[in-house]
């Protein structure tokens, strides 16, 4: 009489779980550029499913000694053009970054989605989880997670007023990137910006900007006009009086800085007006400077743009 023996297969080993796809990637080591700056390049503060990554440049100042204040830069571009390294055409290349270097102040410039990538809020969602970032990650950086402050032109200047303006708005924040941390900024410095997207005259394009390649990729039958088509395509005034920053005013905004040219045909200085109110309206500090003769990008007042500049700086200085 023979016995079979049983044998058992070991099961095999569960294998770990992979780490989950970042939402954001860390600083990594800074490159110098100048006597005044190191700059961090191609960081990504945002990865989200479906969309580009979302990159910021963070000029940081090489003499100054401790955790530093930071300013985040808002490029201009009507939501549809532009990116985080270009400035407006009458400005010396690098120069709000290298001029906030050279007084002590570390400069975020970041990239946002346009209006045809993903319409409002998203733009401020952006801008919020690049605010997030910066806190998630001063330590490193050598900045100050308290001394945080806004700066933008034409469209980068509605967006800094919002953020601005909103800074305590918890359904505003969005889901991207860094979580946990405070989106509010200490200082905004507005360049021209639009205020209240309903109040906005007809934008009269010169003929020709606007045809051909550039706008190949514009669906057929959407607006042009950047207020609707920030808010996908329409021009109901409800939505556009929730994507403008008068709307959003409180006692609790930051101290403002609004500087906008008395000639400037894209964006009326009334929009600038308009905002002043309505800060002070609130209790809330504010000082609108008014360009003699500038246009839109202070064209025409180029004479005016070192001065423009230093007093955007020195507001940072004395508010950060």
């Amino acid at each position: 009489m023979t016995q079979e023996t049983g044998t058992t297969t070991a099961a095999p080993a569960r294998m770990p779980a992979p780490p989950p796809f970042p939402a954001f990637q860390a600083p990594g080591t800074p490159e110098e550029v100048s006597e005044h700056s190191l700059v961090h390049r191609e960081l990504s503060y945002a990865i989200a499913v479906g969309f580009r990554r979302l990159a910021m440049d963070i000029w940081l100042p090489r003499t100054a000694a401790g955790p530093v204040p930071v300013v985040v830069w808002i490029h201009g571009g009507a939501f549809q053009l532009g990116d985080r390294r270009e400035l407006p055409p009458t400005f010396a290349r690098d120069s709000v970054f290298r001029l906030l270097n050279e007084a002590g102040i570390a400069c975020a410039t970041v990239d946002y989605r346009h209006a045809l990538e993903a319409p409002f809020p998203a733009q401020l969602h952006d801008l919020k989880a690049a605010v997030r970032y910066l806190r998630e990650h001063a330590r490193s950086l050598g900045i100050d997670p308290d001394r945080i402050g806004a700066w933008g032109e034409s469209a980068g200047g509605h967006l800094a007023a919002l953020l601005g303006v909103t800074g305590t708005r918890e359904d505003l924040e969005g889901g991207l990137g860094v979580q946990g941390h405070s989106s509010a900024v200490s200082a905004v410095v507005d360049f021209y910006g639009v205020s209240s997207l309903p109040d906005m005259p007809v934008m009269d394009l010169p003929s020709g900007l606007m045809s051909g390649a550039l706008v190949a990729a514009v669906p057929p039958g959407m607006s042009m006009e950047p207020g609707p088509m920030l808010v996908g395509g329409s021009a109901d005034p409800a939505l556009l009086a929730a994507a403008s920053p008068l709307g959003h005013v409180t006692a609790g905004a930051p101290p403002f800085l609004l500087i906008h040219g008395d000639s400037d045909g894209l964006v009326p200085l009334s929009q600038s007006e308009l905002l002043a109110a309505a800060l002070t309206d609130a209790g809330v500090r504010n000082e609108l400077v008014t360009i003699r003769g500038g246009d839109h990008c202070f064209f025409f007042a180029e004479d005016q743009l070192d001065g423009i500049l230093s007093m955007a700086v020195d507001f940072f200085v004395r508010e950060l």
